[in-house]
This record gives structure tokens, sequence and C-alpha cells, in this order.
């Protein structure tokens, strides 16, 4: 099938707009054939996963890239780096390790991409509009862009965002067009009460269970709280993007696309329904550990994704309550908080950062512990609030897992040991 092109497009790939270009087109072009998109079209925001994961090919195509004069045409915001920039000799990091990851960053600041390094942009900075058509890579960002802004992005991986950026092209397709935005299976909250709803756990317990059971399909979830908060819906969106394909998903009443079930299926029926009990949801929760209770704690991970300054402020409360009984961190057990320099930039100017320095909490900007080597090599056991942590943890970092909510992770830090409630109330 041939694509239909605009004459920007074809003088892109002329290479009447460089050769960067050229490269970037050709190969936008190649992967609308492969999507059999009939077209062209524009986005106007890039977010760009490809600067994440340090490797020999992802290196050389950003360099080769930025060699040959890329710039970007459109906003782009990069994600989280493998670096902590300024940091990472804290934290141990090989030299060479160090000196290759430095050099990709610049290559895509070379680029003109704006360096937040963030996994989390839509809480940072140039956060999307409802309708605005972007290009985003990073599961989560993706999943939030599209569901709770009501942004219009496909799943745009390595190296596809950045190609997206340089010419400000994407192929017109999928999650694009709003006929594909219908929903196809709805999953029902059935009885849980609403103090369980307000639990942070509970939604990235949530959303561990609406990725499995949708896959790669478009859920709607009934009975949501319409008040659920930015971190909340950060917390389910990240679970949902790592147990399943989620993209997007419509909540009734709370995301943009979804006032009401008529409007989520637009006109149509589910293909499928699924009733959630609290017993649905305690199963979900204890399939993100392996870890058992009472196991001796190494690491705390708080922050994937990144960190906001709403957190901080919860996690000095949270450590607040602790000191004030005398209680302080274990002597074995570590407590890292991954955020970005948004974030940190806030809490510089709040009245609790002392708070969580001198109970030993140590912060790392701009990375994620899955892409730069800062967790020891002796490390066994690892406690995280993150629905996505939890499920990649194991297969990533191999240590076991224990998932639990932030003041469950900060109880287990001062005890040394695994330690939870049996239920989300």
């Amino acid at each position: 099938m041939s694509v239909k092109l605009s004459i920007r497009d074809e003088q892109l790939l002329d290479g009447q707009h460089g050769e960067a270009a050229r490269m970037a087109m050709r190969i936008l072009v190649r992967m609308a054939e492969v999507q059999s998109a009939p077209e062209m079209m524009d986005v106007s925001q890039a977010h760009i996963d490809g600067c994440g994961l340090l490797s020999e090919t992802g290196l050389e195509f950003a360099e080769t890239l930025a060699v040959k004069g890329a710039k970007v045409c459109i906003p782009t915001t990069l994600n989280m780096g493998p670096l902590d920039l300024q940091n990472w000799r804290r934290f141990g990091v090989n030299e060479d390790f160090a000196a290759k990851a430095i050099r990709q960053a610049k290559a895509y600041t070379d680029m003109e991409c704006i360096p937040t390094w963030t996994c989390a942009p839509y809480q940072s900075y140039l956060t999307p509009r409802f309708g605005q058509q972007i290009a985003w890579g990073e599961s989560n960002a993706i999943c939030y862009a599209n569901s709770v802004l009501g942004a219009r992005t496909n799943r745009y991986g390595d190296f596809i965002d950045i190609c997206a950026a340089i010419t400000g092209r994407v192929p017109r397709c999928g999650l694009h067009l709003k006929e594909n935005r219908k929903a196809q299976i709805l999953l029902r909250l059935i009885d849980i009460a609403p103090a369980i709803m307000r639990n942070n756990a509970f939604f990235a317990t949530l959303g561990h269970l609406v990725g499995s059971q949708a896959e790669d399909k478009i859920p709607v979830i009934e009975g949501l709280p319409v008040d659920a908060s930015s971190d909340q819906l950060k917390a389910l969106c990240a679970a949902a993007a790592s147990s399943g394909e989620v993209a997007l998903f419509h909540a009734i009443g709370l995301t943009p696309e979804a006032n009401t079930l008529e409007e989520a299926f637009q006109g149509g029926k589910p293909e499928q329904v699924i009733d959630i009990r609290l017993s649905d949801l305690q199963k979900s929760r204890a399939d993100l550990s392996t870890a058992k209770e009472a196991d001796m704690l190494d690491l705390v991970v708080l922050g994937c994704p990144h960190f906001s300054f709403d957190e901080f402020r919860e996690l000095a409360r949270l450590i607040r309550a602790q000191t004030e009984k005398g209680k302080m961190l274990h002597p074995n057990v570590k407590v890292i908080v991954i955020s970005c320099q948004t974030s940190y930039a806030l809490l510089q100017r709040s009245d609790f950062l002392d708070v969580l320095t001198d109970f030993g909490v140590e912060i790392t900007l701009d990375t994620c512990v899955f892409h730069t080597p800062m967790v020891a090599p002796d490390t066994k056991v690892i406690m995280t609030n993150s629905g996505k942590c939890a499920y990649y943890a194991p297969g990533e970092l191999g240590v076991q897992v224990a998932f639990g909510s932030m003041a469950e992770c900060i109880a287990s830090a001062v005890k040394g040991h695994i330690y939870r409630k049996e239920t989300l109330v």
C-alpha cells in the first residue's frame, strides 16, 4: 500500500531539509507502510523515550542524527535518562557507563530537545491539551496523555519518537483517530468501599488488574471516584501499561472522553463485561509481590513513575510520624526516591527537605532504577509502592519484591523487614 505524502513530506525525503530529516522521514514512511496508514499527519509535540536506555545501538543512532545536523521542529521533552547527570558518582556508577550516557544525553540536547529527563512529563512541563495530536514514548506517559488528558498519541517506541520530533509527522492511524479510541470492554467496580478507593495503593493494584484483563484492548472503568488525583491516576496508568498493553482507558465521569458509557463506547456495546470485586483486588495485590512477609529488607524504591512534589510532601508526613515516635531508618535498609528536576526544585523551596535527608532518604534525579546501575549487586529484597516497579523488578533487577503502600514501605524501612497490612482497607 502506497502512502499519500504531502509536498513537505516529499521535500523531506528528497533531502531538502537536511540529511538527518531525510533519514527520519524514510523511517516514518516505512512505518506507515507497515501499519497500512493511508497518509501522514502533523503532530505538535513529542516526548522521547529513546534517550532512556543506554546501548551501543541507541548511542550510535542518536549521535548519527546529531552529527547529521538533526533539530527537532516541534517542542520535544526527554524521558528519564540512563544517568543522574549530577549525582551519578554518589551512586557508584561505572565511569565508562557514565561517559557514554553523558554522550547520549548531549546528542539529544544538541538536537534541541528540552532536558526534562522525566517519565512523568504530564506533571512537569508542556502538558498537552485535550485533542492535541502528539508523538509520545514511555508507556505510562502514553496512557496518561490519552486517558487522563484526552490528547492523541500512539505508542511510539525507540527510535520512532525522535524521527517524529525531527519531522513533525507520523502515520495517520491508531489512537490518533477518534474511531479507534472507542472502548471495547467494560470493567465494573462492584461493592468497593469508598475508603479503599482513597488508598493510593488501590490505584496501582487496580492498574495491574486492568492491564492483565484488558491486554491490548481499550477498557472502560465504571465506579472510579471522580476526584481521583493526578498521582493516583499516574499509578493506575503505569501499572496498567506494564501488566498489559493499555495505551488508553476510559473512566466514567472522570476522563474527558467518558462522561457516559454511551460516549466511551461511541454508541456501541462492550465486547465483554468484567466485574471487579474486593477479592479480585486482593489477588492482584498479592500478584505484585514475590517476597514474603517478614523477609529482611534491603532497599525501598519510590518514584516509578517519578515522584511529584505532592508525593514528597506525603513522604515527609509519613517520616515525621515515625520520627516523632523515636523511630529511625533501619541501618540495613536504604530508601531511594526517584524524581525529576522540576519536582526537586519545588522540594528545595519547601520546609521539609531536611525531614527526608535527615531520615536517610537518597534522592536521585533524571533516571530510573531499571536504566542506571544504582542498585547494589548484593540487594536481594526491595519494597515499592509502584505497580510498575513491582512488575518489572524481579526480571530486570534479579531481586525479590514486595508491593505495599507508601506508609507500609516506610514502616518496613524502619523495622528492617517487610511489614504490610493484610487488606487494602
